[in-house]
């Protein structure tokens, strides 16, 4: 039998390994910018076109490389960063696997221009698809230039996974975001389509946060700081009040890298227990020093996880250093058990006359005809100037006729829904949760929460395929400011949200203008409105493949739909009952869970015999 087992062409193992590091054009603006970090740069300029689709251009004043360097910088596991194995657990740098240019340049055209600060000249390479097409000296600035064009241009099915420009654009800036917020010492550029987005100097972490995320954000911070033996913690959080409903602003720096730790994240919101609503989500920007030996980097081809040795311990730091910039800065609630408000009264002006009550009249019946008060009426209230009014007693008055023998409520319920026989037909909400009511066959139980959902999913789907749904205006128009991936995330979704009721324009910079709101969000927060909204859809995108506008309608459903222990009134109930079944489908929520349980007369005489 032949030998089936054979190495793999150098250009197929890296378009392997390029999925594994660059998924969309964002992956390959992460690892250009760490490695300009890594160089030593200063300042670094990102260009972008059409999302990084058609180029990707990081610029940066660093070390540079000499002739042989900037050509086995684009092997498969060639790096400056380590030598031994030993070295993988004192990692201080960002790459160090040496696979990143060996990948983009296996899917893309890349061009790198790099000159030494000690060399009068530089070296060009041009590659494409793993193939070197030319290496000559050229006259370049002291640092490194490197251009990628046509991403994907040889893996076409990777490419059609590619989502819109905005959407693309969004996860770039994401990425630039984690890379400027972690080297604040480092100034940064960003240009998308000739645009300047981003110019941000070299300044201070606070100012770096304010810059990146908007002059407001200044008030909102206070910093936390706690050094230990085992972990160094220092950056800021958000005050309470200013938590939202997405979880944008929520960064974890160790050793000046951007790490995901949902148990770390647990350790913070617990700190915040308490103190925001919820469903709100406070904003940190943390930065952890540890020994790079008591952490593993090399658990994921990204580098965003990380394993620690002493997880449990810097958990309690971290909760402990936030709860105390909280209680340090007189951020969480306290009391005083020194003095209680009720004494905390004025002292009286001095030499100031205090007039003596007036004589009452306790004999006084203000339902004597033509009595008259002798002194104040009432204990002290306003003195009365004539006769007690006549006939009030007619104000009280019932007629006896059988019409008005109906309760007041149901007597409106009954002229608004003249069909249905209100006062004959038995509802009643139970633990502010569900609806019980009646039918020929038996009970039913409704979820007043999923019901509603499935109402506003359908209206919302079919404002989105028709001319679109109402709009409240608002009468004075409404600042919201976001992050700067919410507003690429709502420029995206403007049209759509348009036809759900949303009148938005954009502001400048990460701030829009709301002038509608959908006419079921008129009694809701503008700020928690969008916040809610755009977490929603963020959530759906996870939860289902679908379409856009289908995810929009649920997340329109969720954001708006009566929530668990909402009280409801009976025409309320009824109206929901009756909207319900006039869905397509009123069975189910859109998330497939039902919305109703039946509960036949055979089956209640069945459980009673039992």
């Amino acid at each position: 039998m032949p030998d089936i087992i054979q190495l793999l062409p150098d250009a197929v193992a890296n378009q392997i390994a390029a999925g594994e590091v660059v998924q969309r054009p964002a992956s390959a603006v992460k690892e250009l910018l760490e490695n300009a970090v890594d160089a030593g740069a200063t300042e670094i300029k990102l260009i972008v076109k059409d999302a990084g689709k058609t180029l990707i251009q990081v610029i940066d004043d660093g070390c540079g490389m000499s002739d042989t360097d900037a050509r086995l910088s684009f092997e498969r596991h060639a790096t400056s960063k380590i030598r031994k194995a030993e070295e993988l657990f004192q990692i201080r740098t960002k790459g160090f696997r040496g696979e990143a240019l060996a990948s983009i340049a296996a899917i893309a055209h890349v061009e790198m221009k790099s000159r030494m600060r000690e060399n009068e000249l530089g070296t060009k390479i041009q590659i494409a698809g793993s193939e070197v097409s030319s290496q000559e000296p050229c006259a370049a600035p002291c640092g490194t230039s490197i251009s990628i064009k046509n991403l994907f241009y040889n893996v076409p099915a990777r490419r059609n996974f590619l989502k819109s420009d905005s959407v693309e654009m969004r996860h770039i800036i994401e990425e630039f975001e984690r890379v400027a917020l972690a080297h604040p010492d480092v100034g940064f550029t960003v240009h998308h389509n000739n645009a300047e987005l981003f110019n941000i100097k070299s300044s201070p972490l606070r100012q770096r946060i304010v810059n990146m995320f908007g002059s407001r954000y200044n008030e909102r911070l206070v910093p936390v700081r706690e050094e230990t033996a085992i972990v160094s913690v220092m950056g800021f959080i958000g005050k309470p009040e200013f938590a939202k409903k997405t979880r944008g602003e929520q960064y974890f720096f160790v050793n000046d890298r951007y790490i995901k730790n949902s148990y770390l994240n647990h350790a913070v919101t617990q700190a915040f227990d308490e103190l925001v609503s919820r469903g709100s989500h406070p904003s940190y920007f943390l930065y952890l020093k540890v020994d790079p030996s008591t952490i593993d980097v090399n658990i994921h081809p990204t580098k965003t996880e990380i394993k620690f040795t002493e997880e449990r311990s810097i958990y309690a730091i971290i909760h402990s250093a936030v709860r105390n910039s909280l209680g340090k800065y007189n951020i969480a609630p306290s009391l005083d058990f020194d003095q209680e408000d009720i004494f905390n009264v004025a002292p009286m002006p001095q030499n100031m006359e205090v007039a003596p009550p007036e004589p009452k009249d306790y004999d006084f019946n203000p339902f004597e005809q033509g009595a008259k008060p002798s002194g104040n009426f009432g204990g002290g209230g306003r003195s009365s100037s004539g006769s007690f009014p006549t006939g009030w007693k007619d104000l009280y008055a019932i007629t006896k006729s059988g019409d008005d023998q109906q309760p007041l409520f149901d007597r409106e319920e009954s002229e608004i829904f003249p069909e249905r026989e209100a006062e004959t037909r038995p509802v009643f909400q139970l633990h502010g949760k569900y609806i019980c009511t009646t039918i020929k066959s038996g009970l039913i139980i409704i979820d007043q929460q999923r019901a509603h959902e499935r109402i506003l999913y359908e209206d919302a789907l079919n404002n989105l395929e028709n001319q679109g749904g109402y709009s409240q205006q608002q009468l004075f128009p409404q600042t919201v400011e976001l992050s700067n991936a919410d507003c690429a995330l709502i420029n995206d979704l403007s049209d759509d949200m348009h036809r759900l009721g949303f009148t938005i324009d954009n502001f400048g910079g990460n701030e829009i203008v709301i002038n509608g709101i959908p006419t079921e969000a008129a009694n809701i927060p503008v700020q928690g409105l969008i916040e809610n909204f755009l977490e929603q859809y963020k959530n759906t995108v996870n939860e289902v493949q679908s379409n856009t506008r289908d995810r929009l309608a649920r997340s329109l459903a969720r954001s708006l739909c009566i929530r668990e222990g909402k009280r409801m009134q009976r025409v309320e109930m009824l109206d929901l009952i009756d909207k319900l079944f006039a869905c397509k489908q009123p069975q189910a929520a859109p998330n497939g869970k039902p919305t109703i349980l039946t509960f036949a007369n055979d089956e209640l005489d069945k459980k009673f015999k039992a």
